[in-house]
């Protein structure tokens, strides 16, 4: 059939659909490439503060400045009307979370919802590109069919659709909006096509074109799962090396001077909303025998928080009533985030060990980590007016790189979950030095 899809590209009216972490940083760098930039977004809090001129994302470099001037140009506005958005706009970008569950179940109701209402509002021509990261063959067989049922138009025919994945690291997401390659797949050659041509007027890094929709999408669970299973490697070279007096740190750093190497830190395990989840998009329809590294470096990943609290248990003769500060709830350093945070295996072993557990984390508030059920404590010197017996360092924040160990009374261990702490430190304040990978008497304090 030949297709009858508008070829007046660029466009210069994009919706963004999702204006969370990734979808309003997005929204900004379109708008500072003088696109017309409606953001959309189920919470009315959102949007009005987004009309304000002001970001509700605090934790960006240059976001809330970005926001500001792209408002005051009036080149972003925002809206509650997904449906309306779409029906004034050339390109939709979908950027709202597949929700998944503790067991890694996956909940599509937000983006279901989001690209029913932007199927309502579907005019011929218009392209759409999902960037959710999505299983394999979701753009296609998913939402391509409820865009098509609730604007009554042919994908490839009349519109176009297409995926790009995110590839960007919190903190810093305009840098990586400029590094790394846009990669793009459409559903045809021609939705391939309107994305790359879309993604050049906006961005500035190169555009990657790939053969279709399916390919994009495994691309970016390949390059996460790539990351979860090396970890998991990491981990197991640590756990095999205790057992043999070799500095594990010492052994990486060498390795990894050839360039074919590339071994990344042992740790008590991976969060995120990306890492221990996207191999279970791979996982979920794997067939007996596929992907069993993938599997394996999952459950290596999974017990590592274990293992470490083993060995912190046996280096204290036991964890009953001893007193455990656990330094950083976020998944990782320096971001608010605790999406599948190892914080909540290490509170809950813990708690199971009958340790009584103190949390500190300076980017959350009080209230904002009920959830772990643990003592939260709000600075370091209310963590110093008690003694402690052990601290677990869960995320290296950049307030905790000026600690004074000697601080802690009665500081007997510290677990270097994430490998970020001077041991000689550690040592210094009369502790032991705890990591995976350590051994037992390399672990031991001074005498």
């Amino acid at each position: 059939m030949e297709s009858s899809v508008s070829p007046d590209y660029p466009v210069k009216t994009v919706a963004v659909v999702g204006l969370g972490k990734i979808g309003l940083p997005l929204a900004a760098q379109y708008a500072s490439k003088g696109m017309r930039v409606i953001g959309c977004d189920v919470l009315a809090e959102v949007v009005e503060s987004i009309n304000a001129g002001l970001a509700h994302i605090h934790e960006e470099a240059g976001l809330e400045e970005a926001v500001a001037a792209a408002v005051a140009a009036g080149t972003l506005s925002a809206t509650t009307d997904t449906t309306g958005a779409a029906k004034q706009a050339g390109v939709v970008v979908v950027i709202v979370p597949l929700i998944v569950a503790p067991d890694r179940s996956m909940d599509y109701r937000n983006i279901d919802a989001a690209t029913r209402a932007v199927g309502r509002g579907l005019r011929r021509g218009t392209l759409v590109v999902c960037e959710t990261t999505l299983p394999v063959g979701t753009t296609r067989q998913r939402l391509g069919p409820m865009l098509e049922k609730e604007s009554g138009l042919k994908a490839g025919a009349d519109f176009h659709l297409a995926f790009s994945p995110e590839r960007l690291y919190a903190g810093r997401i305009f840098e990586d909006l400029r590094r790394y390659p846009k990669i793009v797949g459409g559903i045809d050659e021609a939705s391939t096509k309107a994305a790359v041509d879309f993604y050049r007027s906006v961005l500035d890094a190169e555009v990657w074109a790939v053969e279709n929709t399916e390919t994009a999408e495994f691309a970016k669970l390949a390059e996460t799962t790539y990351r979860d299973v090396n970890i998991a490697l990491a981990n197991q070279l640590a756990l095999y090396a205790a057992s043999r007096e070799v500095n594990v740190n010492e052994a990486f750093k060498a390795a990894n001077s050839q360039p074919y190497s590339h071994i990344h830190r042992p740790s008590l395990g991976v969060g995120g909303h990306c890492i221990p989840v996207y191999p279970h998009f791979l996982l979920r329809d794997a067939t007996n025998g596929e992907l069993s590294l993938v599997r394996d470096g999952r459950d290596t990943n999974d017990r590592m928080a274990e293992v470490g609290l083993q060995q912190l248990d046996r280096l204290l003769g036991g964890l009953q009533s001893r007193r455990v500060l656990v330094l950083g709830a976020s998944y990782r350093e320096d971001v608010k985030e605790l999406a599948f945070s190892t914080v909540f295996p290490v509170v809950k072993l813990l708690h199971h060990a009958g340790a009584q557990v103190l949390v500190l984390d300076p980017l959350f508030r009080r209230e904002e980590l009920q959830a772990l059920e643990a003592e939260v404590v709000d600075d370091v010197d209310t963590a110093t007016s008690q003694p402690v017996d052990a601290i677990v360092v869960q995320a290296w924040h950049r307030d905790f790189r000026h600690l004074d160990w000697r601080r802690f009374k009665g500081l007997k261990a510290v677990l270097d979950g994430r490998g970020s702490v001077d041991p000689a430190a550690i040592r210094q304040a009369g502790a032991a030095y705890i990591a995976i990978g350590i051994s037992e008497t390399r672990a031991a304090a001074p005498k």
